[in-house]
């Protein structure tokens, strides 16, 4: 069981800095996952921990050892990229035994390793093939299985479900996650998609533009973002936000429409410039609502639909309903929403006032 520390760590490419001092402590066992737009710098942070890029500034401590000059085959990690890696002239279990040989760990370990790792993954019918005769979602098993051989003190994933279609990237996730539970070993996983952040994550940092937003669980964040990006990040769809002013007991649109708020304000002052945001499932379709909403879309899935429209301010917003709706293109609607499920973030600093 390893933790990790991450404590004010920088990179620069010539004069441009793209990690800005970055500090993190990632428990022993914890599945972190590094979440964030691309370009964010969570794939240069992650072969930065790897020993795959080099520090500028500041430590990377693996169990208390500061390791920012041990190379990255002595750091005891085991990566699994995008692209799979295999060799495709190998059979497949000679790719997992491939490094194991290399560090030349006796023949009957190797078998072992490889026969374990084969079972756990649901690869044993395939030992004998090559990766150009599996489909995507066995390669990336092979590849994971590549990791779990070497028995590393921590696993490292870098957007290793990208390739792969929308059903298989479900039940990918869902492997992965459970080979976490089995194996309790540290995992760190970076992905674009924080729909798979939300349901593999102990702990999941939000990145953007080479610094964390914020660092949490799951609902922390959901629940209570800290800021603007992250409130607009985490959730599927995204947070509505609309621009107001804050008022007496709550705020006020600049069309006039006054929406209560139940939430504790800080930071924030009667005529200050604010924005709110509410997420899609907690608005409704009320006639007595105080939103008008002119539908431009809808989609409906059968289970749930999505509502789209613009209010009398000018912003779009996203209704979801479960089930299905009547509601046609074209028509106007009113929504309400609950005091206490709104969100105020000032203006200025995207900061939230909560």
């Amino acid at each position: 069981m390893t933790d990790l520390v991450l404590s004010k760590v920088v990179k620069h490419y010539g004069a441009v800095e793209v990690i800005h001092g970055i500090d993190m402590e990632i428990a022993s066992g914890e599945f972190c996952v590094f979440v964030g737009p691309s370009g964010c710098g969570k794939s240069t942070l992650l072969r930065m921990i790897s020993g795959l890029e080099s520090i500028t500034d500041g430590e990377v401590r693996i169990d208390g050892e500061v390791v920012n000059h041990v190379p990255a085959s002595q750091r005891g990690l085991a990566m699994v990229f995008q692209s799979y890696a295999l060799y495709p002239h190998m059979s497949v279990r000679k790719n997992l035994s491939f490094g194991l040989e290399n560090l030349n760990t006796p023949k009957a370990e190797i078998a072992k390793r490889v026969e374990d790792a084969a079972r756990m993954l649901q690869i044993e019918d395939y030992l004998d093939r090559r990766p150009g005769q599996l489909s995507g979602g066995q390669r990336q098993r092979v590849a994971i299985g590549r990791a779990v051989v070497r028995e590393p003190k921590v696993f490292l994933f870098d957007e290793p479900l990208s390739n792969l279609d929308a059903e298989l990237r479900v039940n990918m996730r869902r492997e992965i996650a459970n080979l976490h539970r089995r194996l309790g070993n540290t995992m760190i996983y970076v992905t674009h998609d924080q729909v798979e952040a939300m349901t593999m994550a102990d702990k999941i940092a939000v990145l953007r533009a080479g610094k964390v937003e914020q660092f949490g669980t799951p609902l922390e964040l959901f629940n209570a973002p800290k800021n603007r990006f992250v409130a607009g990040f985490i959730g599927s769809p995204s947070m509505n936000f609309v621009t107001a002013t804050i008022a007496e007991g709550g705020v006020k649109l600049s069309d006039g429409t006054h929406l209560n708020i139940d939430r504790a304000r800080a930071g924030v002052a009667t005529g200050d410039a604010v924005e709110v945001g509410f997420r899609p499932r907690d608005l409704a379709i009320d006639d007595s609502g105080p939103l008008a909403l002119a539908v431009t879309e809808v989609e409906q899935l059968g289970s749930e639909s999505y509502v789209f429209g613009e209010l009398a301010t000018g912003q779009t917003v996203t209704v979801h309903q479960s089930g299905q709706t009547s509601v046609k293109i074209g028509d106007v609607v009113k929504l309400s929403v609950s005091p206490s499920a709104l969100y105020i973030f000032r203006q200025d600093t995207g900061l939230a006032c909560y």
